[in-house]
């Protein structure tokens, strides 16, 4: 999966086209858009979704929103699914809006307003379960899903995340049992439900209890690459098969060319191929790869 994360001081050459007129934020939001996109374009073969940071885009202002839907639409073009990646978490009133503008928009008394649209969104979980029942619902509604935070791939993630309760286990696996009692109604023909969970490859020990806590749900594995994950290390996330597992990388796509010296465009694309071909691999056999 490409992760995409546009810094505006790191696109690539080619997306320069924010030098011309505009108001700053203008001139960023075009460039950021025209880097996605060219990254889209280049990797799409080799991915099944996009994640969307949302902070690199709202960052950019009103011009960064309307890159992020453009970016969006150009990613359902290409056929791959759209993940809104924004670990949004608050009150059940604020969650409803939040799902609202991630998801399938807002009613009100001067029409229907639209949403991004999102396939997936990303929630954190700390406020409680009242946080995430309405992005499920919103989900469900849409015909979309929900990945909640459970154990991240950050290096702070050990600070709250690893507390023992006393009722035992940690706090991440509390959250786990959270995932899958909400997940339990959306299990479909696939074996696998609409609420999943974002587990970071950059703690690969925790996949298999994971695994065990969540057998249904679909694992976001983010930090692959510049943070240290590696394909090789996910194995448990596939055990429900394929589909089971999520392998996100963005800086290491993004930016392949400064370590290949080539291209930026084929260089992120051998890049994707190459995660693809080892994220395949593993989810033939997990036990191909140790």
């Amino acid at each position: 999966m490409l992760g995409l994360d546009p810094d505006p001081r790191e696109l690539w050459p080619a997306s320069d086209a924010g030098a011309g007129g505009g108001t700053p934020q203008q001139r960023a939001a075009d460039a950021v858009l025209r880097h996605c996109q060219a990254l889209i374009d280049a990797t799409a073969e080799a991915c099944v979704a996009v994640k969307l940071q949302l902070a690199r885009f709202e960052a950019l202002a009103a011009g960064g929103w309307s890159a992020l839907e453009a970016v969006a639409a150009h990613a359902r073009r290409q056929g791959l699914l759209v993940i809104a990646d924004g670990k949004r978490g608050d009150i059940d009133v604020s969650a409803r809006a939040y799902a609202g503008a991630l998801i399938g928009g807002l009613q009100t008394p001067f029409g229907q307003l639209a949403g991004l649209g999102a396939d997936l969104v990303t929630v954190n979980p700390l406020v409680g379960r009242d946080a995430i029942e309405p992005f499920v619902a919103a989900a469900r509604a849409a015909g979309a899903g929900v990945l909640v935070l459970v154990r991240t791939s950050n290096p702070g993630a050990a600070d709250i995340e690893e507390l023992e309760l006393r009722r035992g286990g940690a706090v991440w696996e509390r959250v786990a049992e959270l995932v899958e009692q909400l997940g339990a109604p959306g299990i479909g023909d696939s074996g696998l439900s609409d609420v999943g969970a974002v587990v970071g490859a950059t703690a690969p020990g925790h996949l298999a209890r994971a695994r065990e806590l969540m057998a249904a749900a679909p694992f976001l594995l983010p930090g692959v690459g510049a943070q240290g994950g590696r394909v090789e290390d996910l194995a448990p996330a596939f055990a429900p098969g394929r589909a089971g597992g999520l392998v996100s990388a963005s800086r290491s796509i993004a930016g392949a060319h400064r370590l290949t010296g080539g291209e930026p465009a084929a260089a992120a694309r051998a890049e994707a191929e190459r995660m693809r071909e080892s994220a395949w691999a593993l989810s033939e056999d997990p036990g191909l790869v140790r």
